[in-house]
Order: structure tokens, then C-alpha cells, then sequence
């Protein structure tokens, strides 16, 4: 009996000391929870800075948003049906006289796809996207802010900048202000405006990356802005504005080892995208300059033998008799470092500077020659037409090529003893489109060896019925078979 006394009085002192603690532990917390409250709040200032700048970013998107449309687009492909491993040609050799009519037999579907674009001219409807968005469409569909949706005809389209101009019949357009990209800044805000997986008219914004991005493989033609501003798939042709509501970029692509935003995404300068609308709209081409000469980056080495203080220019390798730097004097190993009163950055900028000047234009370029500074003057051409074969003539016909160069031949990866040309592009409704593809090196037609584009005219000009077309492509050699069809 004493025992459990004991046992229930020495519970009952554990069980006010636990009570004593626990106050004590919750009259602690609620001071140190009070001190964090007090401590730590928002100054008055603070808000309002931040709500200001939320207002503000709220406005630019609020004057924005109506001049953004989502563009959809359906097209009907045709594919033979043939399952694997039955498409292989050696299977073929064996089956075609058995199945021939089930191998020979087509099957159409239709495929749709979708991205964004912008209104840049209210009164006649002419709406600025990129061209892989329409490419190959037979229907566009174009759904406004108000949600009224009309047919889109396309006017015109450049892929060597990826730049296509569609219209619209529709009253009450809102067209969107133009900025100037060259005036953009790195670290400067940014919002992009578009249509990612679907979802209409989503913002994001962020800051310029890097400003005349060259060599990312996406279009011939290239000097984008980088932005950190989340690009998804369906963001490409919508707008890139700077903090005043104008147009400084086109969404092109993004950067992505997953088909994700990833923090890299590329636009078109609106000033790059404006002389192809225009001349898109004026001429139903794209007009551009041509000063003739094969130009590579200025390398550290060559730089400090010139006494350059900055590795930059552009250094000529080649230049093409008769043409406007042929009739300026300039010769091989010059470095050109101005261009029309533009500093020249490396060989690529100066690539852009040349094809955005108007043919007839006289310019004033910089060069140093042995060390020493001259100046020139040259009239810019017009960029000549490439030479391609004819579509009724070849199985091979709308596929554009250029010779392998060393520079080329570095960025592809291609062992020393590969030779061959590079497709630098294929045209709509080429046999080859789906099958070959743009930076694919061809090394073999028909058991003839190509070794430059000359070699590739003259073999597929002979090339009516069917091609077997050896090839690499990231590092790899393959091929593939393409036939005249019906």
C-alpha cells in the first residue's frame, strides 16, 4: 500500500514538472514568435515599390495582350504503309513481288500543330510569325483576344530566317508597337506572350540573356536574342516586348535536352524581322544584299600579329571575282571590322550586316590589311538566287546544298576523310523532306562520290527515278532510298 502511495505521488510530481515545462516552452514560443512577427515585417516602402512594379509589368501585358493571336494549323501527309522491318530494302527485295500492293499503298492523315503570332498592321491584317508554325499547312485557323477566330492566308515566308507573314480579314485589330531591337540591353526586362501547350495567352517574362546569338543551328540566317523568359512549345511566332509594350523579338525556339523550358529560349530582332516582313509583303521574296566574299572569325593569333587590341572582325578568305568586294579592292586576308559605320563582331555578324542592306546601297567598310587601317567603299549587291533542280526533273529535286568548309566541317563533328556536301535546306514538297534533313553531309549518290555541289548538280540532274543517298549525320553514316513515287 505504501509502495503504490509513493508510486502515485511520484507520478503526480512528473506530471506537474512536464506541465511546468511545457509553459514555460509555450510562454517561449510565443515571445520568439512574436519577436520574428515584429521583426521581420514588410515596410510600407517596400510594398509599394513592389506594387508598382507589379501594376506596371500588369499594364504592359494588359496593352499587349490584343495584339497576340494563336495560330492553328492542319495539314494532310501521306505515308506509305509499310511496317517495320518491312521498309528495309533488303526485305523489300524479297516481299515486293508478294506484297507489293500492301508496301505500295498510302494511308493519309492529318496532323495538327499550333503556335502563336502578332498583330503588326490593324487596317490590312497582317499578322508576323514563324514559318515552321504554317509550314506545309493547307488550313490556318487564327483566334483573336476576343475569341473570334478567322482563316489565315499566308503572304508570304523566309526560311533562312524562319519568318512567315499570314492575313486576316477582321475589323477592330489591334497592331502591336515596334521596338528597337538594337537598342536592347543585357539584363534588360523582358516579356514573352504566347500560346505553350495550348494555353491561350500565357506570360511569362524574364531578361535579356545575350544579345546576336549566331551558330545555334536553328535557321540560316541568324543573330538572336537570348532570354531567360519561359518559352514552351506553342510560344513560337508570339511576341517579345520590352517594359514600354513594344515589339522587340519573335519567339523562335528554346534551348532543351528535355522539349522543356530550361532557362534558354531565342528570338528573332524585330529589326531582323521587319526587312523580311517588308520585303515579304513588297516583292514576295526576300531581297538581300551580297558583297561576295568568304569570310571566317578572327582568331587571338591573327588578332596580335594585325596589332588588334580586341579579337573581333571578320578575316576574308575568298573573294568572288566580278563581285562588290572584288570592285572595292579587297583581297584575301583582309579583316574587315566596320561595316557601314557598324563595328563588325565576328564573321556571322557581319553575314547579317551585309544581307539586311539594300542592293545599290553604297557602304563604307573598315579593313586592316597587314596591320594597317583602310577604308573602302562597295556597292552591295543583290544576294544571286541558289541553284537548285528542277522539281520535274529529279527525285532529288528542292534539296539545297553548299560545300563542305573547314569551319563546316569543325561544327559537324566530320572525320578528316569524310567529303561530301551539306544540306543547308530542303523545299516544301521535296521527295527528301521527312527523310533528309538540313546539316545532313552527302557523301554518295548512286555509287558516285560527291565531293562538292558541283558533283551533286550534275548527278542529280541524271537522278529521274530512284536515289540511294548515303549520308552522315551526327557522326554516323546512313542512308536511305528515295523513289520518284506517282
Amino acid at each position: 500500500m505504501k509502495g503504490n502511495k509513493k508510486f502515485i505521488i511520484s507520478g503526480a510530481i512528473l506530471i506537474l514538472i512536464g506541465i511546468t515545462i511545457g509553459l514555460i516552452l509555450a510562454s517561449k514560443f510565443d515571445i520568439q514568435t512574436k519577436g520574428f512577427s515584429e521583426d521581420y515585417q514588410i515596410s510600407k516602402e517596400s510594398q509599394e515599390t513592389l506594387s508598382k512594379i507589379g501594376n506596371a509589368m500588369a499594364e504592359v501585358v494588359q496593352a499587349v495582350r490584343p495584339s497576340v493571336v494563336n495560330i492553328y494549323t492542319t495539314k494532310k501527309i501521306k505515308r506509305q504503309n509499310i511496317p517495320f522491318p518491312f521498309n528495309d530494302p533488303f526485305f523489300r527485295r524479297f516481299f515486293d513481288e508478294e506484297f507489293g500492293d500492301f508496301f505500295g499503298k498510302q494511308r493519309e492523315f492529318t496532323q495538327t500543330s499550333l503556335g502563336s503570332g502578332v498583330i503588326v498592321d490593324g487596317v490590312n491584317g497582317y499578322i508576323l510569325t514563324n514559318y515552321h508554325v504554317i509550314k506545309g499547312a493547307d488550313e490556318i485557323k487564327v483566334k483573336l483576344f476576343d475569341k473570334r477566330v478567322f482563316d489565315g492566308n499566308i503572304i508570304g515566308y523566309d526560311a533562312k530566317t524562319d519568318i512567315a507573314v499570314i492575313k486576316i480579314k477582321a475589323d477592330g485589330l489591334r497592331a502591336i508597337k515596334w521596338g528597337d531591337s538594337d537598342k536592347l540591353k543585357v539584363g534588360e526586362t523582358v516579356i514573352a506572350i504566347g500560346n505553350p501547350y495550348g494555353l491561350n495567352l500565357t506570360v511569362t517574362s524574364g531578361i535579356v540573356s545575350a544579345t546576336g546569338r549566331a551558330n545555334v543551328g536553328i535557321s540560316d540566317y541568324e543573330d538572336f536574342i537570348q532570354t531567360d523568359a519561359a518559352i514552351n512549345p506553342g510560344n513560337s511566332g508570339g511576341p517579345l516586348v520590352n517594359v514600354k509594350g513594344e515589339l522587340v523579338g519573335i519567339n523562335t525556339a528554346i534551348f532543351s535536352t528535355t522539349g522543356g523550358y530550361q532557362g534558354i529560349g531565342f528570338a528573332i530582332p524585330s529589326n531582323m524581322a521587319k526587312v523580311v516582313m517588308d520585303n515579304l509583303i513588297k516583292h514576295k521574296k526576300v531581297v538581300r544584299g551580297w558583297l561576295g566574299v568568304t569570310v571566317m572569325d578572327v582568331d587571338p593569333q591573327m588578332a596580335k600579329a594585325n596589332n588588334m587590341k580586341e579579337v573581333k572582325g571578320a578575316v576574308v578568305t575568298d573573294v568572288q571575282e566580278g563581285s562588290p568586294a572584288d570592285k572595292a579592292k579587297i583581297t584575301m586576308k583582309d579583316i574587315i571590322i566596320t561595316f557601314d559605320g557598324k563595328e563588325v563582331e565576328d564573321s556571322a555578324h557581319l553575314r547579317n550586316l551585309v544581307v539586311s542592306t539594300p542592293p545599290g546601297k553604297t557602304v563604307k567598310i573598315e579593313i586592316i590589311r597587314n596591320g594597317k587601317h583602310y577604308s573602302v567603299t562597295a556597292t552591295v549587291g543583290e544576294l544571286p538566287a541558289e541553284k537548285k533542280v528542277s522539281l520535274s526533273d529529279s527525285v532529288l529535286a528542292g534539296i539545297y546544298v553548299e560545300d563542305l568548309t573547314p569551319k563546316l566541317r569543325n561544327q559537324l563533328g566530320l572525320p578528316s576523310r569524310v567529303n561530301g556536301v551539306v544540306i543547308s535546306s530542303i523545299e516544301q514538297g521535296a521527295r527528301a523532306e521527312g527523310v533528309l534533313m538540313r546539316g545532313d553531309v552527302i557523301v554518295e549518290i548512286n555509287n558516285q562520290k560527291i565531293n562538292n555541289s558541283k558533283d551533286f548538280a550534275k548527278v542529280a540532274a541524271q537522278t529521274k527515278g530512284s536515289a540511294t543517298v548515303w549520308f552522315y549525320r551526327n557522326g554516323r553514316g546512313l542512308y536511305t532510298i528515295l523513289n520518284a513515287g506517282e
